[in-house]
């Protein structure tokens, strides 16, 4: 004998309830980043390799246009060009770039570790979480 098999849902329905579930779900993790906190000083490990790659970085001038340029350890290192700050967190009205911090074999993937430059002033901010905080150099 045979249990009784309950009718599947229509497939609207199933859709309605998967997408219930990824709603809910998003609204859990969150879409939208938590806000950068920001810091006036950076005191934290890996400051010294983020104000060296920042003087490694000065010495060619900060380049602009995004690619890879030649580390002086033999490797590469990547400039993603211009940062728009778009949510906000560090100063308005500037204009700057992003720079990463550890040199790699060209063409391998980027890690999170970041300085943010105002082409204005010189003014550095080291992220090392890509983004969600900043630490000024």
């Amino acid at each position: 004998m045979h249990a009784p098999t309950r009718p599947r849902p229509a497939w609207p329905v199933r859709l309605t309830v998967i997408l219930a579930a990824l709603i809910s779900l998003i609204g859990l993790v969150g879409v939208a980043p938590a806000s950068a906190a920001v810091y006036d000083s950076c005191t934290i490990s890996r400051c010294a390799d983020a104000r060296s790659a920042r003087s490694i970085w000065a010495s060619k001038s900060f380049p602009t246009a995004s690619g890879w340029y030649s580390w002086p350890d033999g490797r590469y290192n990547y400039t993603g060009g211009r940062f728009y700050n778009r949510e906000g967190q560090l100063p308005s009205g500037a204009t700057y770039y992003e720079y990463d911090v550890y040199s790699r074999s060209r063409g391998a993937a980027r890690d999170a570790y970041r300085i943010v430059v105002n082409r204005s002033t010189g003014t550095t901010w080291f992220s090392p979480n890509h983004y969600t905080d900043f630490y000024r150099l």
